[in-house]
């Protein structure tokens, strides 16, 4: 279960692993600040650049969300498991309608069996390398809204029981529904509303539905996908730790758009992974001060890592 036993020893694992309250403190604070700010800056200055970049900030934002409440499933949040499960459960999971308890059970899962035949999220990485045709439908049905209303329909479908739309409920059990998503959106619809209805209050009436719906149902989901493919896609089916999963540098657009709080580092979180995000860094550099620069599995960047899922071929 912790692979990075083979590599670091007790005693530098152990500063990496301490958690700080603060630290989980700030980062929650800083992501809703981001969203906060994003909408501030478009009613300051409303305008269709304004409105474009606060849709993908609050995207990005959304996917910082879940990565904090994928931090507190592994109790790496907060020091307390009491305080992680409530600001993962309120702050992060039901306002992107998710669900912490039924996400730590799947994902722990992932961790214990990474690219096997028992790990539950091989049917994402499996379909790479794939054509860059294929690539491209994929992410137009994301950034138009299609993958997200279909996902959400199939999670409506699933809570209140009812027979009907089988591709949209296939759709919210895969195609990276797993990571995300409740079973049950009567716990987490309630929160999901009141933001939008709360940002109507604030702003225009539509505020809400451009600013966390709109979000949700596009740049949350092409974002997502992308981090992905980068993580796990064209890997090694192995359970080599260094290869069978992926580290994506991330400059200053790549973290503010795509890959916040340190997602990038995802080889050095399956090492060891209650490290919290903000230090997976500084265990990357350990690592390659230890020599296994060369053996680990890091692309330059995303776009190369797109490249390695097939983004050149036909």
């Amino acid at each position: 279960m912790t692979p990075g036993k083979a590599y670091l020893t007790s005693e530098e694992i152990r500063p990496l692993a301490e958690r700080s309250d603060l630290m989980g403190l700030w980062l929650i604070l800083h992501c809703w600040g981001v969203i906060a700010g994003a909408v501030a800056v478009f009613g300051l200055w409303p305008n269709p650049a304004t409105f474009l970049l606060a849709v993908a900030v609050i995207g990005s934002r959304q996917l910082g969300l879940a990565i904090l409440m994928h931090e507190a499933a592994h109790n790496a949040l907060f020091r307390s498991r009491a305080l992680n499960d409530f600001a993962g459960e309120w702050l992060c999971a039901r306002p992107i309608l998710a669900d912490l308890a039924a996400y730590r059970h799947y994902h722990l899962t992932h961790h214990r069996f990474t690219q096997t035949d028992r790990d539950p999220d091989l049917i994402l990485s499996a379909k790479f390398p794939t054509t860059r045709a294929s690539l491209i439908r994929k992410f137009v049905r994301d950034i138009t809204g299609q993958t997200g209303v279909k996902q959400l329909w199939g999670q409506i479908l699933m809570s209140v029981r009812l027979a009907g739309d089988d591709d949209a409920i296939a759709a919210a059990r895969t195609d990276f529904a797993q990571a995300f998503k409740a079973r049950d959106l009567w716990k987490s619809f309630p929160v999901f509303l009141g933001i939008i209805a709360l940002m109507g209050l604030i702003g225009d009436w539509w505020w809400g539905l451009a600013f966390w719906l709109l979000p949700f149902l596009t740049w949350f989901q092409l974002v997502l996908r992308i981090r992905n493919i980068a993580e796990h896609g064209a890997t090694e089916q192995s359970d080599n730790p260094l290869r069978n999963v992926r580290t994506t540098r991330a400059g200053f657009p790549a973290r503010a758009f795509l890959a916040p709080y340190w997602v990038n580092y995802h080889l050095e979180h399956h090492m060891v992974m209650h490290v919290p995000c903000w230090k997976l860094r500084r265990m990357h550099q350990l690592l390659l001060q230890k020599g296994l620069g060369a053996e680990m599995r890091v692309s330059p960047g995303y776009a190369a890592a797109l490249v390695e899922a097939g983004w050149r071929s036909g």
